[in-house]
């Protein structure tokens, strides 16, 4: 078997149909389809063609000089048989050049991408993978070793704002301020949230800063489905200091409709979006340095977790969570929070 690039609609479209196929509707959340079109101006897209002509395989290959000098792969999807995934790493390895292999990523670690190596009775849900177990296994028999395990997370919303204690006092002696985001103000919000972001996530070994456009692009369409309560930070004094951005969870309309999100799906998310204000996703959160280990995090929490639990909604769920990354992990344990699936990235040496 060889890879072949995607060149035309209809290979763009198979290449999209591909996990479709592949995954259970009830447990795969597709990467909506502009989303790949986008990637598609940047990362070279392959399919491996089984003998009917089939695609039983896909991934896409590129490189993000930010990540380092190495190959990045990922919208990595494939069948059961090595016979497929050998010709998708052999077209990978060909555009490597000799450099070392790293993914799945679309198109950084900090965007999307991975592998879950447990819980796959758990569905996925937005910004996080869903994989069958055979997954693990087969990066592994080719090679591969895994990067950056982690977790994802799920926590109960009814009661959990008490696991959140804060002495209110602090807000007046220390100058602090709760701010919420808005669907108005959303796009002079984005450069106090990306200062703070590249600032608290500096020093992970899988994250690289982010730019102004490139936040642009990953939070296109954001205001449409904001809930204000949701995207919140801290100031100090007037200064920026912590942040967490959670947003409704639509992993359910996603897998109905495939991934596709036109402007008929727009309207539709729209005209329902109430149905899904059941389930949030915590995409990101962090504290700006100088400013770790003084309960600015607890208060957030406390302030998200009492919009959800008015709001009605059932559960918080998170993207995943490095294992060494205690602290984030005890804000979810502190509220009763359990780990949904096993995650990892994985790489390979230089050929």
């Amino acid at each position: 078997m060889k890879a072949f690039p995607v060149r035309t609609k209809a290979d763009l479209r198979e290449f999209c149909e591909l996990p479709l196929r592949l995954h259970p509707r009830d447990k795969y959340v597709p990467l909506p389809a502009p989303v790949i079109r986008r990637h598609a101006r940047t990362a070279k897209l392959y399919v491996v063609r089984d003998r009917q002509g089939r695609v039983a395989g896909r991934t896409s290959t590129h490189r993000d000089a930010a990540f380092g000098p190495g190959q990045l792969f990922g919208h990595t999807e494939f069948t059961d048989d090595d016979a497929v995934f050998g010709a998708l790493m052999d077209v990978v390895t060909r555009d490597a050049e000799g450099r070392a292999l790293f993914g799945p990523v679309a198109l950084l670690p900090n965007q999307t991408g991975g592998v879950i190596t447990s819980g796959f009775e758990e569905r996925g849900f937005v910004d996080s993978a869903w994989n069958p177990s055979y997954y693990p296994g087969m990066y592994e028999r080719h090679g591969f070793t895994r990067r950056f395990e982690a977790d994802t997370w799920a926590v109960d919303v009814a009661g959990s704002a008490a696991a959140y204690q804060f002495d209110d006092s602090r807000l007046a002696t220390e100058r602090l301020v709760i701010r919420h985001g808005s669907r108005r103000g959303l796009r002079h919000q984005l450069p106090i949230l990306r200062e703070m972001l590249n600032a608290s996530f500096a020093r992970l070994g899988y994250y690289t800063e982010i730019s102004a456009g490139q936040l642009a692009e990953q939070t296109d369409g954001l205001a449409f489905l904001l809930d204000e309560g949701l995207l919140v930070w801290l100031e100090k004094a007037g200064r920026p200091v912590a942040f967490v951005v959670a947003v409704p969870d639509i992993s359910e309309f996603l897998m109905r409709t495939g991934g596709r999100l036109g402007p008929l799906e727009q309207l539709r998310l729209l005209a329902t979006r109430s149905r899904y204000r059941r389930d949030a996703v915590l995409v990101v959160k962090g504290v700006v340095p100088g400013e770790q280990g003084r309960g600015y995090m607890t208060l957030l929490s406390r302030e998200v977790h009492r919009h959800l639990e008015a709001g009605g909604y059932r559960t918080l769920r998170s993207t995943f969570v490095e294992r060494d990354n205690a602290a984030s992990a005890a804000s979810y344990l502190r509220a009763g929070g359990k780990p949904r699936h096993g995650y990892t990235f994985y790489e390979r040496g230089a050929a």
